[in-house]
C-alpha cells in the first residue's frame, strides 16, 4: 500500500485545521492522495462542530492512515491537548505546533509516511515560545541535518502552474541583502534548484532565469553594479557546470506570459520579487515548495489568517494543491 502524507496541523487558532477539514472533504473531487494530520483531535472536533462540518474523524497510527483515509480523516496525536481559539494565537500551544512538524519529519524518517505537508505557522507565536529558527523553511533544514544526517540547505520555491519563483534571499531585511546576496549564494542555490527540478519535478535540462537586483538590471553598473560584479560571474560558474541560466534579467520584464515561457523557474535576489508576481499570478493556487532536503515537504503558500480563522470563508485550494504536489513529487 502506498504510504501516507503527513500533514502538519499548523497553528490551531489560524485557518489550517479547517483547511484540512475542506481538504479532506474534497479528497475525491480533487483526486488527492492519502494523509493523515498530526493534530489534537478533540480540537478538529470542535473545529468541524464550530463549521458545521460533518468530517468523520479517526484517532490512529501512520501505519493504519491509508486504510482508514476512505471512511475518515486519519488524525495522529502528537500528544498536546491544544486550546486553540479562533483568531486568537495562545503562545501555550507553541509546542504541539513544533511537535507536529517535528513528528512529520520523524514519521518520513522512520518511513512511515513519504512526504511532508505543513499548514501555516505564526512566527510570532512561536518566537515568543522561544523558537529559535527564521521560519519553517530553515527549521527543516536544521530538522534535516538532526534527523537524517544530511547537511542539507533549503531553498524555499514558490510554484504553481503558471510560474514557479525562488528569492536568493529570504526573511532578511531588504536593506541586507545586497550583502547577503554572494556569488557562492547564488551558485547554491542554482545548483539546489537544478538538481531537485531533475530529481523531484522529471525536467532533464531545467531552465533557470535570474533576475538582477536592481531596477533594469542595473543598466550596464549606471544603477548598481551588483549584476556585473556577483550575479553575471556567479551565472558563468553555473554554466560550466552545465546548468542551463540565463540572465541577469531586468526584473520587471520577467513575468508577463511570453516571458515565463522561456524559463522553468525564476530566481530573485529578494523575497518580494519572487514572491509578488506569484502571489499576484496565482494567489489561491501557489505552493511552497522546499528544496534542498532528503524529504519532500509543501505547504499552502499563505499564512494563518487569524482575522478569518473559524468564519467559514477560508479557501482551501492552495493546501489541496500543496497535498497533490507533494503526491506528484513522491508518486
Amino acid at each position: 500500500m502506498t504510504l501516507p502524507l503527513a500533514l502538519t496541523q499548523g497553528d490551531p487558532s489560524g485557518i489550517g485545521p479547517e483547511l484540512a477539514l475542506q481538504a479532506y472533504a474534497a479528497r475525491d473531487a480533487a483526486g488527492l492522495p492519502p494523509f493523515f494530520i498530526i493534530a489534537d483531535a478533540a480540537h478538529l472536533m470542535r473545529v468541524a462542530g464550530s463549521l458545521g462540518m460533518n468530517v468523520p474523524l479517526e484517532e490512529t497510527t501512520p501505519a493504519h492512515a491509508a486504510e482508514i483515509f476512505a471512511r475518515a480523516l486519519p488524525v495522529v496525536s502528537h500528544g498536546y491537548d491544544v486550546r486553540g481559539p479562533f483568531g486568537r494565537p495562545d503562545p501555550e500551544d507553541a509546542k504541539a505546533t513544533i511537535a507536529s512538524i517535528e513528528q512529520a519529519v520523524e514519521h518520513v524518517v522512520a518511513g512511515e509516511a513519504r512526504a511532508v505537508v505543513t499548514n501555516p505557522i505564526a512566527k510570532s507565536v512561536l518566537y515568543a515560545a522561544g523558537f529559535p529558527h527564521p521560519g519553517h523553511t530553515e527549521f527543516l533544514g536544521e530538522l534535516a541535518r538532526r534527523r537524517f544526517k544530511a547537511d542539507a540547505r533549503a531553498v524555499m520555491m514558490l510554484w504553481s502552474q503558471e510560474l514557479a519563483v525562488v528569492p536568493i534571499t529570504i526573511h532578511i531585511p531588504l536593506a541586507a541583502a545586497p550583502k547577503r546576496l554572494t556569488k557562492e549564494l547564488i551558485v547554491e542555490t542554482g545548483e539546489i534548484v537544478a538538481r531537485d527540478l531533475q530529481n523531484r519535478f522529471g525536467l532533464a535540462n531545467p531552465r533557470l532565469a535570474f533576475a538582477g537586483l536592481n531596477p533594469h538590471a542595473g543598466e550596464d553598473g549606471a544603477l548598481g553594479r551588483e549584476e556585473i560584479e556577483t550575479i553575471a560571474p556567479a551565472l558563468d560558474i553555473l554554466r560550466a557546470k552545465g546548468i542551463q541560466v540565463s540572465g541577469p534579467h531586468p526584473a520587471d520584464t520577467m513575468f508577463h506570459a511570453a516571458a515565463r515561457a522561456k524559463y522553468d523557474v525564476a530566481l530573485c535576489p529578494t523575497h518580494d520579487q519572487a514572491l509578488i508576481p506569484i502571489k499576484t499570478l496565482a494567489f489561491d493556487r501557489g505552493v511552497n515548495v522546499t528544496l534542498g532536503l532528503p524529504f519532500v515537504r509543501t505547504s499552502p503558500d499563505h499564512g494563518t489568517a487569524f482575522d478569518i480563522a473559524g468564519k467559514g470563508v477560508a479557501n482551501p485550494t492552495s493546501l489541496i494543491e500543496a497535498i497533490k504536489l507533494a503526491g506528484r513529487m513522491t508518486a
